[in-house]
């Protein structure tokens, strides 16, 4: 067993932020003034500042139906007030967590402290921080430094992420912090790997994907719906992004259009993959009926990815009246002469 390597250490150059024992920085990042973090983790408060403006006596009545016990009174733990305020000054909104990771309640102040602090020693705001921790809450009760370590260091040694680019890949996919690096994180690199993928670096939100539950089935759609196996494999390695998507509310619909509605071949989407990151019914849709209409044909990527306005363009060119894809454009977009975009 692999002897952890320890990546951080008490930073003692500047003072702790008032709400810290200890303040933890990465040794080979750049420097980071610490005063716009302070700033932003005592930005402005939010509404749970007023919900905890009691004083330490004052107690909350629960009205009971009639019938049963006298009702009760409870008096709020000045420990969970002071965990409370603590995360409210970090920017994080500890009602909202708690619904949906009720753990998070039973958290001491210490390890949110430590976690906090580690955050922010990488660079991350108060608003970085109230989207990370929404977007996977079982950050603040992973076990801190401790178990976010192996993580930085297989995606620095491992994975091959760059040590500017460790906050951008966390920030994007705050669940690497939390996925175990031998059952979920290893076994999925050393998969988009044989696939090809070698710059896993820049596809390193991929890393916290199940392979059984989430890579293997979109290679399995890819088959179902006629592309040999190694066609496949081909399309993931060159538009990674088709693991994100869902296969009954993404991958499905868009395919049933291409095949039924638009009467595409295979060959077309094998080379242009990435048909399916556009908008079944924002961008797909409404160009294919206007072209169908006007009996034009684009080939997929003539047809979906110039803007709306560089689309526009062309449907001039070839004398087609724009009266109605302007009706199918999204609210708020109105065009003037020569496609372009009136604000």
């Amino acid at each position: 067993m692999e002897e952890a390597v320890p990546f951080w250490r008490p930073c003692l150059l500047h003072p702790p932020p008032p709400y810290s024992n200890a303040r933890y920085t990465f040794f080979c990042l750049p420097k980071i003034s610490t005063t716009p973090s302070q700033k932003a983790h005592c930005g402005s408060p939010i509404l749970l500042s007023k919900v905890l403006a009691l004083s330490p006596r004052s107690s909350v009545s629960l009205r009971e139906p009639p019938g049963k016990s006298p009702s009760l009174s409870i008096e709020p733990s000045s420990s969970f007030r002071e965990k409370m305020l603590f995360l409210d000054s970090a920017g994080v909104d500890l009602f909202a967590l708690a619904e949906d990771h009720p753990p998070i309640i039973s958290a001491s102040l210490a390890d949110l402290r430590a976690t906090i602090d580690f955050l922010f020693s990488l660079g991350f705001s108060s608003v970085d921080l109230r989207r990370m921790c929404g977007m996977c809450p079982e950050i603040l009760t992973a076990g801190g430094p401790s178990a976010f370590e192996p993580v930085v260091a297989f995606l620095l040694q491992e994975a091959g992420v760059q040590i500017g680019d460790l906050r951008h890949v966390i920030h994007r996919r705050p669940r690497l912090l939390v996925s175990d690096v031998a059952g979920r994180l290893r076994p999925t690199l050393y998969f988009l790997r044989m696939l090809g993928i070698t710059e896993t670096a820049h596809h390193a939100y991929l890393l916290s994907c199940s392979v059984e539950e989430k890579l293997i089935p979109r290679l399995e759609f890819l088959q179902s719906i006629g592309f040999p196996s190694r066609d496949a494999r081909s399309m993931a390695r060159r538009f990674p992004r088709i693991f994100c998507y869902g296969i009954k509310e993404n991958l499905e619909p868009k395919f049933k259009f291409f095949s039924g509605e638009m009467g595409r071949e295979l060959r077309e989407l094998k080379g242009f993959p990435q048909y399916f990151s556009f908008s079944l019914e924002k961008k797909i849709r409404p160009r294919h009926l206007l072209c169908k209409e006007h009996g034009i044909f684009f080939a997929l990527p003539a047809l979906l990815r110039p803007s709306d306005e560089e689309f526009m363009l062309r449907l001039e060119v070839l004398k087609i009246p724009l009266t109605k894809f302007m009706e199918m454009l999204p609210y708020g977009k109105v065009y003037g002469g020569g496609g372009a975009l009136l604000q």
